[in-house]
């Protein structure tokens, strides 16, 4: 009987993932946050930067569509929808030389564009990888990113191992070719949505760093036993990955900060279990001064 053939590319995947267990960072003081999706003129220079946090940007958001008069999906071909006055290479550059704990990370669609959906459309699995590789390794370059993030949230006809793929294949080369450091998805709990992440989770959750759960996408009025259980839910569908909690400072749900945010996270830091933070986003933060980020970053470093 002839011996069972194993691809090149399934080989390369396996020598990766070994790889990935030597380099994927531990840090439980990952603080990070989502920035200039809403126009509203924040810059970095605003955002209170602990310096004993690592600190990541999530500049909102890269899209593979034409432009926001008129989007139309491009198969693949991202590009800028953040606020590029304010979040401009030559700022990406400057906030990073001063403050060395700083990454800044590209994050991928997002939920509307000019009010349309932001939906994952492609045309075929190899089209959409290669032109997502030239897109995206091109703005990297111009920005000076550390990493990628996958905040798709509508998907039309697309089904979730066609995603899992592209997104997968996608993380598969931009690490294996050094392009980024860093991968993460942001997921939520929904019916529509879940099962394409879980898909991606399923496959190439060895190449994804963090899970940026979007725990505020959960009803209003959460209270701490509440979250602290669907951490639970998640982290069991996640098994072995870093689930960052959240919260936003806009009018979503989820547990709040003054609600007990803080005292569920304290639960999570005793058991081992807490491993960062995030928020949605500085855009809506500028107008408390960001009080949310300086007390986050001086929980995660107490």
């Amino acid at each position: 009987m002839d011996a069972p053939k194993i691809s090149i590319f399934v080989l390369l995947q396996l020598l990766f993932m070994t790889s990935l267990i030597l380099t994927t960072p531990t840090n439980a003081k990952i603080f990070r946050e989502y920035i200039g999706a809403e126009g509203k003129n924040v810059t970095f220079s605003e955002v209170p930067i602990n310096p004993q946090v690592d600190f990541h940007f999530l500049l909102s958001f890269a899209i593979d569509y034409t432009d926001s008069k008129s989007p139309i999906p491009t198969n693949g071909d991202f590009r800028v929808f953040w606020d590029s006055d304010n979040l401009s290479p030559s700022a990406v550059s400057s906030i990073k030389a001063h403050h060395p704990n700083v990454k800044v990370i590209m994050s991928l669609a997002g939920d509307t564009v000019n009010g349309i959906y932001v939906n994952f459309s492609a045309k075929t699995i190899n089209s959409w990888v290669s032109n997502a590789i030239h897109s995206i390794t091109r703005l990297v370059k111009e920005y000076s990113l550390d990493g990628i993030d996958v905040d798709y949230e509508h998907f039309n006809d697309v089904d979730p191992d066609t995603f899992a793929e592209c997104i997968g294949k996608l993380f598969f080369y931009l690490k294996q070719n050094k392009v980024v450091s860093f991968t993460s998805i942001a997921p939520y709990d929904n019916d529509s949505v879940q099962p394409y992440y879980l898909a991606l989770w399923k496959k190439y959750g060895h190449l994804i760093d963090m899970v940026d759960f979007q725990f505020y996408a959960y009803e209003k009025g959460t209270t701490i036993s509440q979250f602290l259980q669907y951490f639970e839910i998640q982290s069991s569908k996640y098994k072995g990955g870093k689930l960052l909690v959240s919260f936003g400072t806009d009018n979503s749900g989820g547990l709040r900060p003054e609600s007990g945010f803080f005292e569920a996270c304290n639960k999570l830091k005793k058991q081992g279990k807490l491993h960062g933070i995030f928020i949605w986003s500085a855009d809506d933060s500028k107008k408390a001064n960001f009080r949310y980020e300086k007390q986050s970053q001086a929980f995660l470093t107490a």
